[in-house]
């Protein structure tokens, strides 16, 4: 049966509806606004999984029938999802993964579904929404439900869910979500905003997604409040528990005390192997042998989380033997690799990002067929984390989910750096190969790539560093940590990443594995932020501070003219001829703008001057009282046309060929010949009159 609820939030209203669309699935919820329709499914099995992790996979699917349009390529159907889709789905994942009960082990699929869009409202909003509700009103165990908001501001006003007009005017683009308890989730970018009122938009953003989380919850009332599955989070047997933990307690602790990641992991190891041969040795049973062994790993986790929390609450010491606010030791180096355009090496501890800039023409934008129209993209972030920079072995072959959600946050972080088009009118491409990793590998991400752009002579407007921080939370005792580990990451209740300039914040992100965090706590983490970032800044630009002030031998050099709309015509020639002329006489790359804009780029200068030479003979003018060497074309009775300039011709007439009378033109000139000859006017219809015989006396 049909049930809908209606709100509204930042003025705009929100349909949610369920048990008309996919009632064979455990929950669905069509969410609509305006012409913007996004359907999303939720199914758990019944079975539980053999993985020791929650298996949950959110997809988000764009349709583009949802927009009227037929999709690009030979296929004329959808592809792989687009780098915005993937990123979508992990907007939609992040906020409900922590609201499954802990030990849920059974597989889960999200899937959200564009039906409809028109661009005046944010999609991501919406599907969030409808994945919420579609839990919410299944019977999958689910502790929501969450909702998210995207906020803006315009002309110092916060604005919930904003249209594109009101982002072209903001200076944030951040999108919120959690739980009535407070926020789950933080992804944004911002331009150079203080802390103080990041925390108010974070505020602002909690406050307006409340008529969302209570329309979810009209509707679960609505449905008849179907019951939730019973579910009971497995316990391990007392007695073997107790063996295993007596025996690896003492062990993970003396592993944990290791500053090195690789020896604390290999004494982390050795102690499970150690456990295993002394507790399983007499198990007969191969199946109850399967599950003790696999209840070690879950006790040794439970021990290292313990351990690690408890060293940092109890004696303010943490894994690597710092302080809270201290950030391991930094090293910088610029100029590694010869052949790129611009390289920079950023060491932190045991996280290491090689960044490398390559500079390009109008010609190596990245074109992408979007759902709302073909986008350009000037400047594009590449993060890659292969296997070997955790020490392990593993396949190749595209990016994963967490590669383009990590490059996608690096890429804001720079983005409000970058110089404008105008002034500096190349395609950048940059890219981060992560060496090493022990935590924030996009953080490092971030500053290798200021690096390397500084040293590719890229012109930017600050220099952005960035930290990532962490978070321990027990009761009333909390510690707010500088610089995460990896394992700080993992056993820490919060992952929470700051980039900017010392003039303020340019992107954030965040992450809460917990219900909630006061809004104190999360002022006291930017706060901390800022002063680790400024202490990274410090060490970063030791090395580097400005930008070169050349770019590379090896990029192309682009040189700028401007020239009168209505000759752009001329420029190209007929079919392209005349542009494609240049370019096979110089070697050069040349790309025009609608309002006369010319930009020539080669590596070689003397090519460059060549092909501007070229376009200014074809787009010169003819002046009164300027000798030209001119081709003549055509010869008259009355007298001879002659090309002075490319694409333009004048007349000299019979009187003006010479200081005696002339009887035939044909007696003194002929065709293809060269002469020189003075132009005595132009009258206002552009038609030119020439003399030869002014120059003969």
């Amino acid at each position: 049966m049909k049930t809908t609820v209606t709100t509204s939030v930042g003025g705009k209203q929100i349909t949610i509806e369920t048990g008309r669309l996919a009632k064979q699935a455990d929950g669905a919820a069509l969410v609509t606004c305006g012409n913007n329709m996004v359907l999303v499914t939720a199914v758990s099995s019944r079975k539980t999984s053999e993985l020791d992790f929650f298996p949950l996979t959110v997809e988000y699917i764009e349709k583009f029938y949802a927009t009227g349009k037929i999709p690009g390529g030979y296929f004329k159907r959808e592809g792989k999802p687009t780098n915005d889709a993937i990123l979508t789905a992990r907007l939609i994942d992040r906020p409900i993964r922590p609201s499954f009960p802990e030990g849920y082990r059974h597989e889960t699929q999200v899937v959200g579904t564009v039906l409809s869009a028109d661009g005046a409202f944010p999609l991501e909003i919406l599907a969030s929404l409808g994945a919420s509700a579609a839990l919410h009103v299944s019977d999958i165990p689910f502790n929501g439900p969450t909702a998210a908001v995207q906020v803006g501001r315009v002309d110092g006003q916060f604005v919930a869910n904003p249209t594109p007009q009101q982002m072209e005017k903001s200076d944030m683009d951040i999108i919120v979500a959690g739980t009535r308890n407070g926020l789950l989730m933080v992804e944004g970018e911002t331009k150079f905003i203080s802390e103080a009122d990041c925390l108010a938009a974070l505020k602002f953003g909690h406050q307006s997604m409340m008529p969302l989380l209570n329309a979810q919850d009209e509707l679960r009332e609505k449905t008849g409040s179907k019951a939730k599955r019973p579910f009971v989070a497995p316990v391990i047997d007392a007695d073997f528990k107790g063996k295993a933990e007596a025996l690896l307690q003492p062990k993970i602790a003396a592993a944990l005390s290791l500053k090195i990641k690789q020896d604390r992991y290999a004494a982390v190891a050795a102690a499970q192997a150690e456990a295993d041969a002394t507790l399983l040795a007499g198990i007969t049973d191969k199946d109850l042998a399967k599950q003790r062994k696999k209840e070690l790993s879950a006790i040794v986790e439970e021990l290292k989380y313990h351990e690690a929390r408890s060293m940092i609450l109890d004696k303010k010491v943490r894994i690597d033997g710092r302080d809270v606010r201290t950030v391991r030791p930094i090293a910088n180096e610029v100029g590694l690799l010869p052949r790129a355009h611009g390289s920079g090496l950023f060491t932190r501890g045991e996280t290491q990002c090689l960044g490398t800039v390559t500079l390009g023409t109008g010609d190596d934008e990245q074109m992408i067929d979007a759902l709302l129209g073909t986008q350009k993209r000037k400047f594009m972030m590449h993060y890659n984390f292969p296997p070997y920079s955790v020490g392990e072995v593993g396949r190749f072959g595209g990016q994963g989910r967490r590669e383009i959600g990590h490059g996608n946050l690096a890429e804001r972080a720079l983005k409000a750096v970058l110089p404008d088009h105008e002034k500096f009118p190349y395609t950048i491409r940059v890219v981060s190969e992560v060496l090493e990793s022990n935590g924030s590998s996009s953080m490092g991400t971030v500053c290798a790539g200021i690096l390397a752009m500084l040293d590719a002579g890229v012109p930017l407007k600050g220099n952005v560093a960035g930290i990532a921080m962490g978070l321990i939370k027990e009761g009333d005792r909390v510690a707010v940590l500088s610089d995460i580990l990896g394992d700080e990451d993992h056993l820490g209740d919060m992952d929470f990443k700051v980039a900017g300039t010392p003039q303020g914040i340019t992107a954030l992100q965040m992450d809460i594995k917990i219900d909630s965090v006061s809004f104190e706590v999360m002022d006291q983490a930017l706060a901390q932020a800022k002063e680790g970032r400024a202490h990274i800044l410090n060490e970063m630009e030791k090395v580097m501070k400005v930008a070169r002030g050349q770019i590379s031998e090896f990029a192309p050099r682009i040189e700028t003219i401007k020239i009168k709309p209505e000759k752009i015509r001329e420029v190209i020639g007929s079919g392209g001829k005349v542009i494609r002329g240049i370019t096979e006489a110089t070697g050069v790359k040349i790309e025009i703008e609608d309002d006369g804009t010319i930009h020539i780029a080669s590596a070689d200068p003397e090519a460059t001057k060549k092909a501007i030479a070229i376009i200014n003979d074809i787009i010169a003018e003819a002046e009164v009282g300027k000798t030209y060497k001119g081709r003549v074309v055509k010869i008259a009775e009355f007298g001879a046309f002659i090309e002075i300039l490319p694409n333009t011709q004048g007349l000299l007439h019979i009187s003006e060929i010479a200081n005696e009378r002339v009887r035939a033109v044909t007696d003194v000139l002929s065709e293809g010949e060269t002469i020189d000859v003075k132009v005595l006017e132009v009258d206002r219809a552009g038609r030119i009159k020439l003399s030869r015989k002014a120059l003969l006396q």
